[in-house]
């Protein structure tokens, strides 16, 4: 966390990356905050990083508050990159490292959510990998026993209709269907598509599954399309099945549409799906595929 970074280090220079051209390991507004014995965050490392942290750490000893960078990111440093970005270097106060938080906070509220939707082996395995990408994880499960099983540094949701933390969900999140039961698992996946906002619905399972899926949504969930459904999920890049190739090839898939241009972002009428959904899951709950 920030705060404890700065909590720990009295002294700290902000750097951010004010202008790019050309080819660069990270974008412009990127942060990062240097501290005489520590630092916080990345400019993508290699020599651009090197220099910015000795460039920062000379301002503690020539009691500078200012100065600013023109890195050509070529073979003048060792670095491929091909392009040049421009940094600029300031000492931070008190009102500069609260702003700084405030803007930290900002960005981890702003994170899309991960809902997956089941805490057995892959389910596990697949947290303990998001845990540490840019995302906010969700593990839903009707099972407490399984749930306490999970180690990451994630959220646990306990809960005996997973479909309604569906509909619960922000636009724009992602959903991966793992779960102990096969009808529970076209709940699930159902609630998530007919929402329309999806960034992602996978659901796990194989090429049969899919058609089966596909021939119960005509007949329970008037003709819902399954063509934005990933099924199998992570299929694409080997046949091992172990819990955890699964989620890494899982994650991957998952990061790439959260990070596309092309994800959805376009919020639906919460309140009118919210309402619609319910009502649909609770007519096809009583006849339990």
């Amino acid at each position: 966390m920030l705060s404890e970074f700065f909590a720990r280090h009295d002294r700290v220079v902000r750097m951010v990356l004010t202008r790019v051209r050309g080819s660069s390991p990270r974008n412009v507004g990127t942060e990062m905050f240097v501290a005489p014995t520590g630092q916080w965050g990345t400019l993508g490392g290699g020599q651009l990083e090197y220099r910015a942290i000795q460039r920062a750490r000379e301002m503690f000893d020539n009691c500078e508050v200012s100065a600013a960078l023109d890195i050509p990111l070529g073979p003048e440093i060792g670095q491929c990159c091909g392009g040049r970005v421009e940094l600029a270097l300031n000492r931070m106060g008190h009102g500069d490292k609260r702003e700084a938080i405030s803007r930290a906070t900002a960005r981890r509220d702003a994170q899309p959510h991960v809902y997956i939707m089941g805490a057995g082996h892959v389910g596990r395995a697949l947290a303990e990998l998001l845990q540490h990408l840019p995302v906010r994880t969700i593990i839903v499960d009707p099972r407490k026993e399984e749930l306490a099983l999970c180690r990451s540094a994630v959220e646990t949701r306990l809960t005996p209709i997973p479909e309604f933390e569906v509909d619960r969900a922000p636009p724009g999140s992602a959903f991966v269907v793992l779960t102990h039961d096969h009808a529970l698992d076209f709940l699930v996946t159902s609630a998530a598509l007919a929402r329309k906002d999806a960034a992602y619905v996978g659901m796990i399972g194989s090429v049969t599954k899919r058609a089966k899926f596909r021939n119960w949504c005509r007949t329970q969930c008037d003709g819902l399309s399954i063509d934005t459904l990933i099924c199998p999920i992570g299929a694409s890049g080997s046949r091992d099945k172990r819990p955890g190739v699964i989620a890494a090839f899982v994650a991957a898939e998952v990061i790439a549409k959260l990070t596309s241009e092309t994800a959805a972002t376009t919020p639906q009428g919460n309140k009118d799906r919210s309402g619609r959904g319910r009502q649909q899951n609770a007519e096809i709950r009583q006849t339990r595929i």
